[in-house]
């Protein structure tokens, strides 16, 4: 069955240093990078955790390791305080074979941190600590443009839209990489907590909508973004999401799969059931499985065969991220996900 055909990677090859010989093979993930603090037990609240395990996480970063763990090639740009969390994670990034040249350090804020409480069925709550924090305080200055311009895939999401400096930054960085013929990625990745309001965060995230070349996307999203209109209505993702230059764009379903639309084509793709431990990351997984495969061949999404291969491969790394704690650790490798779906279609 199509839906459970797996991309060949074999063909994705990185330098032994971890950094990719050819500019087509990296993909820059742009934003926050933080630490998160996980219940060590699920569905209680975060005064009834007896404990937390700490994790490091943020979307963008946690898409930058995913690609390097499945073999792909991947740098990170943002800002973490000059402090022990700060250059802990910038420590993970390099051990993952992360191009960490981009990362900058502030002596003046800390790095963020997230304590994330876990339901039952391992689904999460956030309480952020960020008032302001190091990641908010990139500013155009910062940026390593030569490292952008290496990129074939520019990938961020709308944390980074909320203060300035960093929306700026962000707005700054998105220019570079357009006009560096660079694919651009866009996972809105909504936390509505850390907008000053609903209208600021609907309102922002659509800012930059129609200059991403792929966007992936989850049915709250979507409801929240058009106003709560029906998030399983084709008319309605195509009618007010999916904009003239888009080339892709994913729909995520959580266990059930996802969908997917491009000008040519539309359809869905099932998952890998699995029993979900914690889905922290689990959308990041999903978006660093897809972007490795892109990587390789930035036209796959004009082939509907290979784009429901890549996407297919790209549920299995989500629906083995859940089976874990955290989002960095529970990250998997190709070989991990090669076994599993292997395992999980025989």
């Amino acid at each position: 069955m199509a839906d459970k055909s797996v991309p060949d990677l074999k063909n994705l090859s990185i330098a032994s240093n971890g950094k990719s010989a050819e500019k087509s093979r990296l993909v820059v993930c742009f934003g926050e990078m933080l630490i998160d603090f996980v219940p060590t037990v699920a569905g209680v609240s975060l005064a009834e955790a007896p404990a937390f395990q700490k994790a490091p996480g943020g979307a963008p970063a946690n898409v930058a390791v995913c690609i390097s763990k499945l073999g792909g090639s991947s740098a990170f740009i943002g800002k973490v305080g000059d402090d022990e969390f700060g250059h802990m994670l910038a420590d993970i990034l390099k051990q993952h074979n992360v191009d960490n040249s981009g990362m900058r350090f502030d002596k003046n804020a800390r790095t963020a941190l997230a304590f994330v409480t876990l339901t039952a069925e391992g689904e999460r709550e956030f309480l952020f600590f960020r008032n302001p924090s190091a990641d908010m305080l990139l500013r155009e200055s910062e940026l390593d443009i030569d490292l952008i311009k290496k990129a074939a895939i520019f990938h961020y999401g709308s944390i980074s839209l909320i203060e300035e400096p960093c929306r700026s930054t962000h707005l700054a960085a998105m220019t570079v990489a357009k006009k560096s013929g660079c694919l651009l990625s866009y996972d809105p990745n909504l936390r509505l907590p850390l907008w000053p309001s609903a209208d600021a965060a609907r309102s922002g995230i659509m800012s930059i909508w129609d200059q991403a070349d792929i966007i992936k996307v989850s049915e709250d999203e979507i409801s929240f973004l058009t106003g709560g209109d029906d998030p399983y209505d084709d008319d309605v993702v195509m009618k007010k999401l999916f904009h003239p230059n888009l080339r892709l764009l994913i729909v995520t379903e959580g266990s059930e799969g996802c969908r997917y639309y491009t000008k040519q084509f539309k359809g869905r793709v099932k998952s890998i059931a699995v029993k979900a431990v914690d889905t922290t990351g689990a959308g990041d997984s999903f978006v660093g499985g897809l972007l490795t495969s892109l990587a390789s061949d930035l036209n796959l999404y004009q082939d509907e065969k290979r784009l429901r291969e890549a996407i297919f491969f790209a549920n299995a790394c989500a629906a083995l991220t859940v089976t874990q704690r955290g989002a960095i650790p529970a990250l998997p490798t190709k070989e991990a996900i090669q076994r599993f779906i292997s395992e999980a279609t025989v």
